[in-house]
């Protein structure tokens, strides 16, 4: 886990929120890369450790995707 002040740390945090709301709505990768018209490939890249950038047109899909406040995304536990 990156530290909190490394700029990796909100990838690394969007990407868990991402992986924990899309699981609480039952869907697969492959399922949500369809529903938003993005490679099954993009979407388990976004959710990787590994370091992967992504724009906010891509989060504000997301979430409307997933039906959250794009804000669930930057939660921290």
């Amino acid at each position: 886990m990156f530290s909190r002040d490394d700029e990796n740390y909100v990838y690394e945090l969007v990407s868990k929120n991402i992986k924990k709301q899309r699981k609480l709505k039952g869907l697969t990768q492959e399922q949500l890369a369809t529903q938003m018209q993005y490679s099954t490939q993009f979407i388990s890249n976004i959710e990787s450790k590994n370091h992967q950038t992504f724009s906010l047109g891509t989060l504000w899909r997301l979430a409307l995707v997933l039906e959250i406040d794009i804000r669930v995304l930057f939660e921290e536990e």
